[in-house]
Formats: structure tokens, C-alpha cells, sequence
């Protein structure tokens, strides 16, 4: 254990000490601020028409949870370039092949650097909270609803993470990571569009987006919960034995990339 939070404290500290990291946490924060902020001023637009209907939605409903979904999209974006040099670098540099001659398993090896990534995300997760919680200086909010966007942002970017990882591990070239990392993502996000009409029960199980959009609405399913543990194990799993593979030899998973 103690390993692992060696590997993830030196990831996390790579991270804030790459310029990358810092331009692409800058840029997500404008991004979802600027959309935050424009929804916001939709939902003014309306507030006079809202307040004579009863029952009507209020901030949370239209302005909280369709900037959170913007989130979604930006962290799709982002995810594959931070994850593309995890392990990809340290291949090319020969750093991987000292980690794997030390006593540490694959295992750790992945839970370490993933526990970094993970890390990252969750700073700019946070950033992303302060943005709603602002509005309670000027009026109420869902807290159920605010709290369940949240974990269910939180638990799409461990995804997210634990696919850039996997695919960072099949290539010593970080930018053939970054692009499988986005076409895989992007892949598990719209997958759900090649079922016909009434026929996507599969389809519509294995895409990201229609289980991140539950904990949006405020739902809580353990359907959910279940897709995106699975989906974390599976990613890590795959890196895990894709590492055993590299340690054992060229015969166990094909040829090694040049």
C-alpha cells in the first residue's frame, strides 16, 4: 500500500509540475465556468416567467445540472491528454522498466498512477463544485441533486482515467495514446446511437452518457453504480495485464510496438 501511494504522490507531483497539466486544468475551468455562466444568464432570462408557474424547475434543474453536462463533455476532451504519457512515457524513457525491476507488482504499479490521475481530476472536480455552491450566496440549491451531478462527474472521470491509463500502456508514443484514448471514449460515449429504434437495451447499457445523465437528473441507480465499477476494474484490470505481459515477454500478448 504504502507502494502505491509512493507511485501516486510522484505521479500527482509530475502532473502539477508539467506545464500541460496546468494549461488544460486552466482551460477546463474556463471552459465550464464560461458555459456555467451562460446558462446562468438563460435561466435569469426565464426566472420572471418561472416564478407564476407552479411546480416550476428551479437553478439546480436549469442551470446546475446542464453545466455539469457540458462538464461531462469537456472531460471527455481532456481526459486523453492527460493520460496519454502515464505510461506510454515511461516506456519510452526506460523509467517503466526500472519501476518493474524494484519490488513492486503491475498491480501497484497501475493503482499508483491511477490514484495520481485520479487525484488530478478531482482538483478540477472541486473547482467545478465552487461554481454552483457560489449561488448560495443569492438562493437555494438541491443539495441531492448539486451532490448526486457531482459523484456521478466524479465517478465518469475515474473512467475516463482508468481507459487513457489502459491505453497508454499498449504504446510507447504518447500521442497514438492520446487519439486511441479520445476514439475509445469517445466510442463508449455514443455507442448507444448504432442500436435501432427500440432495440438499444445492450447498446444503450454499455454507453457512458446514458448513466452519467441518471446522476444529472439526481438519480441514484445502482444499475449506475455497477456500470461504472465494473468499467474501472475492467480498464485497470486490462493495464495491469498488459504490463504482466510486457514483464513476461513478447509472447504473452504478441509482438511489443516498435
Amino acid at each position: 500500500m504504502n507502494a502505491i501511494g509512493l507511485i501516486a504522490g510522484r505521479e500527482l507531483r509530475a502532473l502539477f509540475l508539467s506545464p500541460l497539466a496546468w494549461v488544460i486544468l486552466a482551460v477546463a475551468s474556463f471552459l465550464i465556468g464560461w458555459l456555467f455562466l451562460a446558462q446562468l444568464d438563460i435561466y435569469l432570462q426565464l426566472q420572471p416567467r418561472l416564478a407564476g408557474m407552479e411546480g416550476a424547475p428551479g437553478v439546480t434543474d436549469l442551470v446546475v445540472a446542464p453545466a455539469f453536462g457540458a462538464a461531462a463533455v469537456v472531460l471527455l476532451l481532456i481526459a486523453p491528454l492527460v493520460t496519454m504519457r502515464t505510461l506510454s512515457e515511461e516506456r519510452r524513457s526506460g523509467t517503466l522498466v526500472l519501476l518493474r525491476s524494484a519490488p513492486i507488482s503491475s498491480t501497484q504499479i497501475v493503482l499508483g498512477k491511477y490514484l495520481g490521475l485520479l487525484g488530478f481530476f478531482s482538483v478540477l472536480l472541486a473547482l467545478v463544485a465552487m461554481l454552483p455552491l457560489s449561488l448560495l450566496f443569492a438562493g437555494s440549491l438541491d443539495m441531492g441533486k448539486l451532490a448526486a451531478g457531482l459523484m456521478g462527474l466524479w465517478l465518469l472521470s475515474a473512467m475516463f482515467v482508468a481507459a487513457g491509463l489502459f491505453v497508454s500502456s499498449l504504446t510507447e508514443h504518447p500521442g497514438v495514446a492520446a487519439i486511441g484514448g479520445f476514439g475509445l471514449l469517445l466510442l463508449l460515449w455514443v455507442i448507444d446511437l448504432a442500436a435501432t429504434k427500440g432495440e438499444g437495451g445492450v447498446l444503450a447499457y454499455l454507453s457512458m452518457l446514458t448513466h452519467v445523465q441518471n446522476f444529472l437528473q439526481g438519480i441514484l441507480d445502482s444499475v449506475d453504480l455497477i456500470y461504472f465499477g465494473l468499467g474501472i476494474l475492467l480498464f485497470l484490470g486490462l493495464a495491469v495485464h498488459r504490463l504482466e505481459a510486457q514483464r513476461l515477454g513478447p509472447m504473452s500478448w504478441g509482438r511489443e510496438d516498435a
